[in-house]
């Protein structure tokens, strides 16, 4: 006994329901992803690198 891939879980669907929404979904599958952009928000990084900086800081300056 074959199953159906598709099953009305409430209400009733003709075929022709059922055949547009598969095809809908089969679309959706095939289509491309759009492509993620390859950075957000800043271009650098908010933290600075401690080798980079002077040596000496302000005792009175928080870090």
């Amino acid at each position: 006994m074959n199953l159906p891939d598709i099953r009305v879980e409430k209400g009733h669907a003709e075929p022709e329901e059922v055949a547009a929404i598969t095809a809908i979904l089969l679309a959706r599958a095939a289509a491309q992803p759009t492509p993620a952009p390859t950075h957000r928000g800043r271009a650098k990084a908010g933290w600075r690198r401690l080798e980079r900086e002077p040596g000496f800081r302000a005792p009175h300056s928080w870090r």
